[in-house]
């Protein structure tokens, strides 16, 4: 502010001159110059105050779905930590095993025929198929499935018909072929006699009812009743099969 009487330049908020000590006045007209020196400053203050509060709702954008993105990837661990059994065993594949079997002196038998459960080389192929990761499909799982049609029902069932039943029942794979013990002679110097077993078998795809692999075991055992020796003699024979179809299959399968 300027001194009307002396000229001085005294500072905008002085009353009286610095120069000769006469009272400052200012015109009417005017604004203070005080004021205007001010503004520039409060503007900057406020301006500066305005860019961080911008600048910190832009990070919490930017960080929520990080965050986000943490907890879904969380949730899909935890969810695949979790998963049911029952559901990783859908995922298995499932084996129809449909071998006839027929012990020294006995008639030919079959569990969807006239059975109750599996026949010991069945029993014997289902061990190791199982210890091989797929899934054996139990004689009571397909009974009702069985009951649905006579042709289900016979022991010589035709391999149109296995894949029918195993489309049915949601198998993947059947197995069916023919299992026969037989005796032969005394072991020299002993009452024990010699039994043998021969097994036959298509491993078959149910997709398209395509043959996947023919396979055949043998198995023997001695023993002083045929009959038991007969029962050892296919389930030694199922043993050497099972190996056979679980290569099979993990070529199918690529395991």
């Amino acid at each position: 502010m300027f001194c009307s009487k002396c000229g001085k330049d005294n500072p905008c908020d002085s009353k009286f001159c610095q120069g000769c000590g006469g009272p400052l006045i200012q015109a009417e007209n005017s604004s203070p110059c005080c004021c205007g020196a001010k503004r520039p400053v409060s503007l900057l203050i406020f301006g500066v105050v305005l860019l961080l509060i911008a600048a910190g709702i832009a990070f919490a954008m930017m960080k929520k779905p990080a965050g986000q993105q943490q907890m879904a990837a969380a949730v899909g661990v935890t969810n695949q930590a979790t998963q049911p059994a029952a559901q990783k065993k859908s995922l298995t594949p499932k084996v129809i095993l449909l071998i006839s079997e027929q012990n020294i002196e006995g008639p030919q038998r079959c569990w969807w025929a006239s059975e109750v459960d599996l026949s010991t080389t069945e029993a014997s192929l289902a061990q190791k198929i199982m210890q091989a990761g797929y899934e054996i499909l139990e004689p009571s799982q397909l009974r009702g499935v069985v009951n649905t049609s006579p042709a289900f029902r016979l022991v010589g069932i035709s391999e149109n018909d296995s894949v029918r039943l195993g489309n049915l029942s949601k198998a993947q794979y059947v197995v069916i072929g023919k299992a026969v013990a037989s005796a032969g002679g005394n072991v020299p110097q002993s009452s024990m006699r010699s039994c043998f077993a021969n097994v036959t078998a298509k491993l078959i795809r149910v997709k398209d009812g395509k043959v996947i692999a023919y396979l055949d075991a043998s198995g023997n055992s001695v023993h002083m009743d045929v009959i038991t020796g007969g029962r050892e003699a296919l389930s030694n024979a199922g043993s050497v099969l099972a190996d056979k179809i679980v290569a099979s299959l993990n070529a199918e399968t690529g395991k």
